[in-house]
C-alpha cells in the first residue's frame, strides 16, 4: 500500500476529537500518535496540521513541531475573522499573527497562511462584510513573509476571486481547499495561474461533484482529508472507486488499532486518491501520486523539490 507518496494538505489535528472528545463528552484519550503510526504506514510522507485562529495557529504550530513530518499554517478561518475585532486591537493581532507565522517559518514549520478566505454559508458565524476585510488583511501575511496562502471558498466565488485578483501579486501561490463549488467556480480559480484545487470527500459527494473533479488538470490538484471531517461515506457516489479500507470502532469502544467510525484521519487521504483516479480513469495511481506529491512540493516545500530535481537531472532523468 505504500508505493505511493501523499502529501496531506489539511488536518484538523488540533480539534477536539483527536483528543477523544466528542460534542463535549470525554469517550478516549487523545490518539495523535496511532492516528499519525496508520498515516506513515499507508504513503503519508508528510501532513499540514490546519491553524484556523491565533490560538490554534499557535497549537498546530506546537503540534507540527512534534514530528520532523508535521508543518502547519498560521491564519483566520473566514468563520472566526470576528476575533479581529473581538481582541480591541485588530492590527495588533495581525502582527500577532505575523510574528508566529514568522518564528515558525524560521523553524521550517510554517508553511502557508490561512486556513483564510470567504464562506457565505455560515454568516451567521461572521458577517461578509468582515470577512472580506480580514480575508483582504491576511494577504498582507504573506506579502510580508513571502508564503504561500492556504484558501477557503464556500458559496463566495465572486467575491473571493474579486479579492484574489486585487492581490494576486502579494502572495506567491495558494491552494483553495476543500472545494466543492460548481465547473464554474473551478474555472475561476483556475484562470490563476498560481493557484491549486484541494480535494477531499467533500468534493466527491455528487455525481456533479465528480465531473467537476474530473475537469481539473491533474497539475493543478492537490489532496487531503480536512480530518476529522469530509470523510468519504457509503452514501457519496464516489465510493464506487474507493478500494482501500480500515477497520474501525464506535468512539465508545476506542481502539489505538482502529480508526473511530465516522472520524476522518490521514491514512484515509488514500480514498481520496482512489476516488480521484477513478473519476479520471487513470490506472496509474502511483504515478498520480507523484503528480499530486510533487504539485504540492512546488507550493509548500519548494527547496526540497529543488533538492529532488537536482538529484534527478544528476542521474540523468528529467521526469521532474
Amino acid at each position: 500500500m505504500a508505493t505511493v507518496r501523499m502529501i496531506d494538505i489539511a488536518v484538523n489535528f488540533t480539534d477536539s476529537m483527536f483528543k477523544g472528545i466528542y460534542n463535549g463528552k470525554q469517550y478516549h484519550m487523545g490518539d495523535i500518535q496511532a492516528v499519525l503510526k496508520r498515516a506513515w504506514s499507508a504513503g503519508v510522507e508528510r501532513i499540514i496540521v490546519t491553524g484556523g485562529s491565533l490560538e490554534e495557529s499557535k497549537e498546530a504550530l506546537a503540534i507540527a513541531e512534534t514530528d520532523a513530518r508535521l508543518f502547519c499554517t498560521v491564519g483566520v478561518h473566514p468563520t472566526r475573522c470576528k476575533e479581529f475585532e473581538d481582541s480591541g486591537d485588530p492590527e495588533k493581532h495581525l502582527q500577532d499573527l505575523l510574528t508566529l507565522a514568522k518564528e515558525g517559518k524560521e523553524k521550517g514549520k510554517v508553511v502557508a497562511i490561512g486556513e483564510c478566505g470567504l464562506d457565505y454559508d455560515r454568516l451567521h458565524f461572521c458577517p461578509s462584510d468582515i470577512q472580506k476585510k480580514y480575508f483582504e488583511k491576511q494577504f498582507e501575511l504573506a506579502y510580508t513573509i513571502k508564503l504561500p496562502m492556504f484558501l477557503h471558498m464556500r458559496a463566495a466565488s465572486q467575491d473571493f476571486c474579486d479579492i484574489l485578483q486585487r492581490n494576486k501579486d502579494r502572495f506567491v501561490a495558494g491552494v483553495a481547499h476543500s472545494f466543492t463549488g460548481s465547473a464554474e467556480d473551478c474555472d475561476k480559480l483556475l484562470s490563476f495561474s498560481n493557484v491549486f484545487i484541494g480535494i477531499n470527500g467533500c468534493s466527491l459527494k455528487t455525481a456533479e461533484n465528480l465531473e467537476v473533479v474530473k475537469g481539473i488538470p491533474v497539475e493543478r490538484m492537490m489532496i487531503e482529508t480536512d480530518s476529522p471531517y469530509c470523510d468519504i461515506k457509503n452514501t457519496h457516489a464516489g465510493i464506487r472507486y474507493v478500494k482501500s479500507s480500515w477497520p474501525s470502532k464506535k468512539k465508545d469502544k476506542h481502539d489505538q488499532e482502529c480508526l473511530v467510525k465516522g472520524r476522518n484521519e490521514p491514512c484515509l487521504v488514500r480514498q481520496v486518491l482512489e476516488v480521484v483516479a477513478g473519476t479520471k480513469g487513470i490506472a496509474d495511481i502511483d504515478q498520480l501520486s507523484q503528480t499530486l506529491y510533487h504539485n504540492t512540493c512546488r507550493v509548500f516545500f519548494p527547496h526540497d523539490l529543488d533538492s529532488a530535481a537536482e538529484a534527478l537531472l544528476a542521474s540523468g532523468r528529467e521526469d521532474l
